[in-house]
């Protein structure tokens, strides 16, 4: 049972506030606030407490969206789940998770609470139940561009870019039930997050991929769709399929609309997916990536005739030539000027900051930090470990791809389909 929803910027601001009980006075804002401020780690706890209140929040779009309970039998499980739900709720209700949007679009998020939950009790985060009862509309906070007309060619014509959607464009609020026009769209998106240990002598110690396929869906009536994976695709240590390379992956789930009759057989995932975003399949693999890490670092420490420590770092990319990587991770002489470097005396940390790297190139960087004299002849100082930020585009690790995407009967109105590839580095750990 929830007495109170609110959210908050990261800055402490009150963007939504709802007493749904009248248990807890007003000031609890500002004394979750005090509560997650006064903590000195960077994770607060997801559940704290404040005599017989009890806060649960999450982190979402950089906000802190906060559920409060008195009730002792109230499982800080479930409470956690809604406000996922919630989030992802508004997140497909007003286009994108924002401070701004929040403020942009506080009367819809307010109808929502007041259809989602009901005097503390949670009613449904269902969006093709809320489609039926929701009216305020939602408002864009994306301005007009002119560069939107870039894709437009002479008189209407498309060209050649414009079959190619932007990475903006499934950043905007679901139809409702009564709007009968806008684009139908289906966007699918699967998604890596790689977690890597690489200790100092260029052995992998610990490698491991979660990854997931993500549907996020535009069209007011949709059909079912057939989502078709590798044929080579394999679950655990069972026989692998296909003339293919192997795709094999540890464990998976699927979401409980998906039907798995076809998948066994054809690797056919079939599901009637309704309105906004919902995450089809989860996927982990450890410790047996079908290709090599695609960072290695070769480093170089040692402190010259006047006592100051000279770090020359060599970063290679192993991925194909046609590929390239946005990073942005780890002054003084760097091998391209498109290159920054800076140094965080808070955090004592280097971070040095590569737009684009091409694959199958290298990177090196010189730094020179000074230091108090040291005695004769002092052992180099322990330095490191590098930590890499990056993001592949139109890659996954683990070698999962769809086959195809279809509707099922077709539909009478033309829709676009459009499928996403993205690898994110969780933790990529160089030691040095």
């Amino acid at each position: 049972m929830i007495s109170q929803v609110f959210i908050l910027s990261s800055q402490g601001d009150h963007l939504i506030y709802k007493d749904f009980r009248g248990e807890a006075g007003s000031d609890v804002v500002s004394v979750f606030y005090e509560k997650v401020t006064a903590l000195t780690g960077d994770q607060p706890p997801v559940v704290m407490s404040h005599g017989d209140l009890h806060f649960v929040h999450v982190r979402q779009g950089g906000l802190y969206w906060v559920a409060t309970t008195t009730s002792p039998g109230s499982s800080p499980f479930t409470i956690i789940e809604f406000l996922n739900r919630f989030s992802a709720l508004v997140k497909d209700y007003c286009g994108s998770l924002s401070e701004k949007s929040v403020q942009m679009n506080f009367a819809l998020i307010y109808e929502l609470l007041d259809e989602v939950v009901d005097y503390g009790y949670i009613q449904t985060t269902s969006s093709d139940v809320l489609k039926n009862f929701i009216q305020t509309e939602a408002v864009s906070s994306k301005p007009f561009s002119l560069f939107d007309l870039s894709n437009v060619g002479f008189f209407g014509a498309e060209t050649q870019q414009s079959k190619v959607a932007p990475s903006s464009a499934a950043s905007r609020p679901i139809q409702s039930s009564r709007e009968q026009g806008g684009r139908s769209e289906i966007f699918l998106d699967v998604i890596e997050r790689m977690s890597v240990v690489i200790g100092s002598k260029g052995v992998v110690l610990k490698a491991d991929v979660e990854g997931e396929v993500r549907v996020k869906c535009f069209m007011p009536s949709c059909s079912e769709m057939r989502i078709g994976l590798n044929e080579e695709f394999s679950i655990g240590k069972s026989q692998l399929r296909g003339y293919g390379a192997a795709v094999r992956v540890d464990e998976c789930r699927f979401h409980q609309n998906v039907h798995l009759d076809e998948f066994h057989s054809n690797r056919v995932l079939r599901l009637c997916p309704s309105q906004g975003e919902q995450t089809v399949m989860q996927y982990q693999l450890s410790d047996d990536l079908p290709s090599a890490p695609p960072f290695r670092l070769f480093p170089t420490i040692e402190r010259d005739s006047g006592g100051r420590l000279l770090m020359y770092l060599k970063l290679r990319c192993d991925l194909p030539s046609k590929r390239f990587v946005v990073i942005s991770a780890l002054s003084q002489e760097l091998s391209s000027p498109d290159q920054s470097a800076e140094l965080k005396l808070q955090n004592r940390a280097i971070d040095w900051k590569i737009p684009r790297f091409i694959g199958g190139t290298q990177l090196s960087a010189l730094f020179k930090t000074s230091s108090p004299p040291p005695h004769p002849s002092p052992p180099p100082p322990p330095v490191g470990p590098v930590v890499l930020v990056f993001e592949l585009p139109q890659l996954t690790v683990s070698g999962l791809q769809i086959r195809f995407l279809r509707l099922s009967p077709v539909q009478p109105a033309p829709s676009q389909r459009w499928i996403r590839y993205v690898t994110h580095s969780d933790s990529y750990i160089l030691r040095l």
